[in-house]
């Protein structure tokens, strides 16, 4: 009767091995089943974090490359500055000489174009250093005479050949400057020759 074959609509018959080993995987899955779906939360929580990760590399990318665009463009500025500095030297030097009456249209002139100029440049970002007056520092001034003198106190910036500038809180180009020293204390040796 076993060698019969199943003919009609119900359930085909199951042996009693076929049984147990249906209901030892059943049993298995549901052991198996918080595993697996421990194992699902965990690889999930490891895309997330994965994801995440990628999110703050490409933030940090996106502001490195915005910072590296804003300093391109600083560098171009400032050199175009560099270049202009000389041209504002002029029109300083050109308006320090004599006022000739003869020529104060063309002296008002010149003092307008020298302010709309310095207007655009400091716009940018140029700032004159301040030298006359202040302690000598090597990281604004150069100094290119040290004069002795009794009115002032060692170190003090008492002239200016040339003015300096800063970019961007950046040195463009030093103050070229006279700093005042202390004279040097006669010797008494020599002193008394001299009587």
């Amino acid at each position: 009767m076993s060698d019969q074959k199943h003919k009609g609509p119900g359930p085909e018959p199951v042996s009693p091995e076929e049984v147990s080993a249906q209901e030892r995987a059943a049993e298995q899955d549901s052991r198996s089943a918080p595993d697996d779906f421990a194992k699902l939360l965990a690889e999930r929580q490891e895309l997330m974090n994965t994801l995440v990760r990628r999110q703050a590399d490409f933030e940090n990318y996106r502001k490195r490359v915005e910072k590296e665009r804003q300093q391109e463009r600083h560098r171009g500025v400032e050199s175009m500055v560099e270049h202009i500095l000389p041209v504002l030297d002029a029109f300083d030097r050109a308006l320090t000489g004599p006022a000739d009456p003869a020529y104060l249209d063309y002296r008002k002139g010149f003092e307008l174009i020298r302010r709309q100029l310095w207007e655009a440049l400091a716009k940018q970002g140029l700032v004159r250093i301040d030298a006359l007056g202040q302690e000598f520092n090597p990281h604004f001034h150069h100094a290119i005479e040290s004069v002795e003198t009794t009115e002032h106190a060692d170190g003090i910036v008492i002239g200016e050949m040339q003015p300096g500038y800063l970019f961007h809180e950046r040195v463009l180009r030093p103050a070229m400057v006279r700093v005042a020293s202390t004279p040097e204390p006669k010797s008494a040796h020599v002193s008394k020759r001299e009587h």
